[in-house]
């Protein structure tokens, strides 16, 4: 199974009582969207599917790549590795999963699935991690296939 883990881009900062899930992008994080889809579109196998947070940033993030998209409430801020995980169909999901959300939680899963600490990953905003579940002589592995941001696009 292949998880392509993408932050939302650059989003407002909020207001002091401003809810979060409202934030929007900045001009700025539209092209860091804008860029960041284009790689993405070179590279997703046809039959990704694609699972989006309800917050404003995530899903103006995603809908730059222009395909069908189901938002989920178990990817909104604060959500657990395990809700992500479970969310996704790691491991056994039959079709790669792409998952747009947010930090810590993102680089909370990759740090759960390449074993390092949890607070070991920070993922920054806009860049995309793509990891791939296979067996091996039996074991079950975890691998880094690719990691970009929109800066290096």
């Amino acid at each position: 199974m292949d998880l392509i883990l993408w932050r939302h881009a650059e989003a407002h900062e909020a207001g002091p009582d401003e809810d979060d899930l409202l934030r929007a992008l900045t001009p700025r994080g539209r092209k860091q969207a804008e860029r960041m889809t284009a790689w993405l579109d070179a590279q997703l196998p046809q039959g990704t599917r694609v699972l989006s947070s309800p917050a404003v940033r995530a899903e103006q993030t995603v809908l730059v790549l222009r395909r069908k998209y189901k938002v989920r409430d178990a990817l909104s801020p604060g959500a657990s590795v395990s809700d992500v995980l479970e969310t996704a169909g790691w491991p056994d999901a039959r079709y790669p999963v792409l998952l747009v959300g947010h930090q810590p939680t993102l680089g909370g899963v990759v740090a759960h699935l390449l074993g390092m600490p949890e607070a070991a990953c920070t993922i920054r905003k806009g860049a995309v991690w793509w990891l791939r579940h296979r067996i091996r002589e039996g074991q079950a592995q975890t691998v880094l296939l690719a990691v970009t941001c929109p800066e290096r696009l």
